[in-house]
């Protein structure tokens, strides 16, 4: 997605912004839609991003379409057919792309249906690197800007803006299809199609950027894209798992921020949880241990479904939540899993031993991992180093509601 634009004359910048606000929710849509249509990723971004620029000259004035989607799908699907008029080098792509154009609705869907899905399945060819194509996929289908991808990878945002380059070079060079999976491409490509999924879903939940600090529509679209996959595979448990964790972590959503700060678990009003997602994440939990196949995302979603179960956060069975990090650690041994087990530690065996298994974790830029000893470090009444590691949690993040608690915790101590 362009990074925002600044026009020099126009329109009030409050009206800009809400203009965005409606492109960056329907972007997946719109970029999906159009590499359908022109089997083109840059000819797709290209056309979008003209899409937009014509809405903010014409909508803060006219009022946002009924149908904004349409709309923008429309106008970027005309801007693209404009440009390769104009080049008459490409006049064969001209021919093709009408030609797929008039045929939209007569292409066979296979075995999946849904334009942003298949997307997902063409970004996880295996002609690219698993980070490629995780990274390609969280540009196209979540609209993430670099930046917000480079912050979810932790790596800067100039290496990942390269990764993304050659990521579409390499599919230019080796001729990677714009085409439906077949039915035996699914489960060799399942592995990225979830991570990417569930990346999708913590950057809506954990937004980056100094807009909300939820990003609905991004957690929503995970879900949706993730149920329509377990129609798909419906006895792939990892699947099934995925659905779960977000659907017991999408409960919570309504109790994690309050007056635009976060409220952690611990601190959260029980009794606004969405309960009927909270029940159908059992339920998916439970279904996923009568498989016997335990993977990430089940351990995951399991995790959750024993906080969700707590009365209240003292209740909590913490030996249970440590066995299952435990068995999560030989599916992901990585640093960031020994964190959030530290986590749980504490609460069992105190602060001073979670503070020992962390201290020398390589996550010196991940802001949860400095948060993360500024509380214990403050528990032990060590003021003065839980102060500079609260700062340094706060420089790290950029969600405005985690500064903002951060803030206060800080605040807090003596």
């Amino acid at each position: 997605m362009p990074e925002r634009i600044r026009p020099t004359t126009g329109p009030p910048q409050r009206d800009t912004a809400a203009v965005e606000r409606v492109f960056r929710a329907e972007y997946g849509r719109l970029i999906a839609s159009l590499v359908r249509r022109f089997g083109d990723i840059d000819t797709a971004e290209e056309a979008a991003g003209e899409a937009l620029v014509v809405a903010l000259e014409k909508w803060p004035e006219s009022g946002v379409p009924p149908n904004p989607g349409g709309w923008l799908t429309t106008t970027a699907g005309n801007r693209a057919i404009d440009r390769i008029r104009r080049d008459r080098q490409r006049e064969a792509k001209h021919q093709a792309a009408l030609m797929v154009y008039d045929n939209t609705h007569d292409e066979p869907a296979g075995p999946v249906e849904d334009d942003r899905l298949r997307l997902v399945f063409t970004c996880c060819h295996p002609a690219l690197a698993p980070e490629a194509r995780i990274a390609l996929t969280l540009r196209l289908l979540g609209g993430l800007t670099v930046a917000e991808i480079a912050n979810a990878f932790f790596v800067p945002e100039t290496t990942m803006a390269q990764r993304i380059t050659r990521a579409k070079k390499k599919i230019a060079a080796a001729n990677v299809p714009y085409r439906v999976p077949e039915s035996a491409d699914l489960p060799t490509r399942l592995d990225g199609v979830l991570t990417v999924l569930f990346l999708v879903f913590n950057e809506g939940y954990l937004a980056t950027g100094d807009g909300d600090p939820v990003r609905a529509e991004l957690t929503g679209e995970a879900i949706r894209l993730t149920r329509v996959l377990r129609g798909l595979l419906p006895r792939e448990p990892e699947v099934t798992g995925l659905l779960a964790l977000q659907v017991l972590t999408e409960a919570r959503r309504e109790a994690r921020v309050r007056n635009g700060q976060l409220v952690p678990l611990d601190e959260q009003d029980r009794g606004s949880w969405n309960r009927a997602l909270i029940a159908e994440g059992h339920d998916l939990v439970r279904e996923c241990l009568r498989t016997n196949r335990p993977g990430r995302y089940q351990i995951l979603a399991a995790i959750n479904a024993v906080h969700t179960d707590a009365r209240t956060a003292s209740d909590s069975d913490w030996r249970q939540v440590i066995a299952l990090y435990d068995q999560l650690t030989r599916f992901d041994p990585s640093p960031i899993v020994v964190l959030n087990r530290a986590v749980a530690v504490a609460e069992l065996d105190g602060p001073e031993v979670a503070l020992a298994l962390i201290d020398r974790l390589p996550l010196t830029g991940y802001h949860a991992f400095h948060a993360v000893r500024a509380d214990l470090l403050a528990r032990l009444g060590r003021s003065a180093e839980a102060r500079d590691a609260y700062d340094a949690a706060i420089a790290a993040t950029g969600n405005t509601a985690e500064r903002s608690y951060l803030n206060r915790k800080r605040a807090e101590l003596v």
